[in-house]
């Protein structure tokens, strides 16, 4: 039976659902399907932008010392949409990349990119020049917005290989080729006039790391940015509600604390644009330290932390919790990866006034899927929620396409207006991935119970979840094959209390040579980002173990590994 809180919450949901209500649903054909749609839906992320000015004066983005209103901010991204049309051509459908750490200057920069209609690809601020050169190619990016570190690496791109770019909190003359992101640019005081995007056009191209080796470009439309934005606002919103009915209704602003890369789709969609519509407060984290959360959570009055479970953690376990004042803080929630089920009871007894929560989707939904909160929380620790209604349809489904039933596992599927349309130049995998009738197969096995919660309980695609980053096993593999030395390597998750799953490898040596495990790791991280290097590296005497197709025996690898 379901909790009372979750009762109430799809009372209230229901309630602001209906006709006549700002979030009434209604029914769109979507490329030859008919979905669930909000009938009073921006019809493109500029409109929903435009909800900033809404709210101009209250605090929109708080980074150190810095402090910009939502007004402000709206501005400085016009300031910047002009500079980049008038100066480099920018306009509708152009692939611009952004690659950077947590700034303001990144939300501006998404910002001014889409009132120009213009396609944001973020990419991940660890990755190295070989991946960079990858994405820009596959991306087809016409320009490039970057901070100092990365322009650094850019410089390292031959001129032919990578796009212009201008470059954010540069202290120093930037690279050849590159221009500044002068503050003049971004308070200019210059707008840009509206321009009719359609629902259906492309909006991102956020690269995720699948099965398959290199990144995949999703392709998200400004239709499914908007619906998701839209659905976790009701979503959140009717928690709010609920909050009022139960005496909980807080005093002040709300406020968020951005402790996720905003290249993920996490940072980027249910932290930062969904507070677009409430009129929250972002506090931006340049990089994760527990004792600066806790120093934020305190000064800036902060309601609703999310990160990775990693995270959580570390607050459960710092030693100073107790010295700040973090009252105002009522929800705690993780996603980007599976927070132990022995954690929640735990942070529930250390946060009594807290409520912990955790969030189960995919750059392909946009982030929205299922969410688990509340007593729901409490009472099914290891399952990742509900379907995050009214948007998004949940089911099992067998290698044939059946509908499976209550406790039978299947492969999870996601079925919504927030999925995103395919993977960028990539129709084999699209068509894998992406089912006729709508459905998205998302890779992960799992079963519902007899109300609804979901149970994610192993994975059909070959990847690593570290710390919230997904790592292909075949890219880390590639790598270790490129080494002279190896004959065979097999890259599997390594279960890790801190961060969920660490990369770990087996290698077999080509006759006569050596290999050493720390070279190997030093040769890796040569090609890779740092969070793609192995942890541990085995060399084995053997050849690896084989299936009867003929490919190495990876379960039974990791299980013997494992311990």
């Amino acid at each position: 039976m379901l909790e009372p809180s979750a009762q109430l919450h799809d009372k209230i949901l229901e309630a602001m659902t209906a006709p006549g209500q700002q979030f009434e649903v209604t029914e769109a054909e979507i490329r030859g399907n008919t979905y669930k749609v909000f009938k009073n839906a921006p019809a493109s992320v500029a409109q929903y932008l435009g909800l900033a000015m809404t709210h101009k004066d209250k605090d929109f983005l708080v980074y150190e010392g810095e402090r910009y209103s939502y007004g402000d901010t709206y501005l400085r991204a016009h300031a910047l949409a002009h500079h980049l049309r008038e100066e480099y051509g920018i306009g509708k459908g152009d692939k611009v990349v952004i690659a950077m750490r947590n700034y303001p200057e990144w939300v501006i920069s998404f910002m001014a990119c889409m009132l120009l209609g213009a396609v944001v690809v973020p990419l991940n601020a660890w990755w190295l020049p070989e991946e960079l050169v990858y994405a820009l190619g596959d991306s087809e990016a016409k320009f490039a917005i970057v901070d100092a570190a990365r322009a650094e690496r850019f410089s390292t791109i031959p001129h032919d290989e990578r796009p212009p770019c201008l470059v954010a909190r540069a202290e120093f003359d930037v690279p050849h080729g590159m221009a500044r992101l002068e503050d003049s640019i971004l308070t200019s005081g210059k707008m840009v006039e509206p321009l009719e995007i359609d629902t259906d056009e492309d909006a991102t191209i956020l690269y995720t790391s699948g099965s398959t080796g290199n990144p995949k470009g999703a392709v998200g439309t400004q239709r499914a940015l908007v619906t998701a934005l839209m659905n976790f606002a009701a979503y959140g919103l009717a928690f709010l509600e609920a909050d009022k009915e139960e005496n909980e209704e807080p005093e002040h602003q709300q406020a968020v604390l951005l402790a996720v890369p905003l290249f993920h789709v996490t940072g980027l969609v249910p932290v930062c644009l969904m507070s677009f519509l409430m009129g929250r407060k972002m506090v931006i984290m340049h990089k994760w330290d527990v004792t600066d959360a806790f120093r934020l959570i305190q000064d800036e009055k902060v309601t609703q932390f999310v990160g990775v479970p990693t995270m959580s953690l570390e607050m459960m376990q710092h030693p100073d919790r107790d010295k700040y004042d973090i009252s105002t803080l009522r929800d705690m929630s993780a996603g980007g990866a599976a927070r132990p089920a022995e954690h929640v009871r735990r942070l529930k007894d250390t946060f009594p006034e807290k409520h912990p929560t955790a969030g189960y989707g995919l750059t392909e939904t946009m982030a929205a899927g299922a969410v688990n909160s509340r007593e729901g929380y409490m009472n099914r620790p290891a399952s990742t929620g509900r379907a995050t209604t009214p948007m998004m349809e949940l089911c099992v489904m067998d290698d044939d396409g059946n509908h499976l039933g209550v406790e039978e596992i299947g492969e999870v599927c996601i079925r919504s207006a927030a999925v995103v349309r395919g993977y960028h130049n990539k129709p084999k995998s699209t068509a894998e991935a992406f089912m006729p009738d709508g459905w998205f197969r998302t890779g992960d096995l799992g079963k519902f119970d007899e109300d609804g919660y979901i149970y994610i309980v192993d994975r059909k695609k070959d990847i690593i979840i570290r710390g919230g980053e997904n790592i292909s096993c075949l890219e880390v593999e590639a790598a270790l094959y490129h080494h002279e030395a190896v004959a065979e390597a097999s890259v599997f998750g390594l279960p890790d209390e801190r961060l969920g799953e660490i990369v770990g490898a087996v290698v077999f040596p080509k006759t006569d040579a050596k290999v050493d495990p720390e070279d190997l790791q030093d040769y890796v991280a040569q090609h890779l980002a740092a969070f793609k290097v192995p942890a541990q590296i085995w060399v084995s005497n053997d050849p690896l173990p084989k299936l009867g197709t003929g490919k190495i025996d990876k379960p039974t690898l990791r299980k013997a590994f494992a311990a």
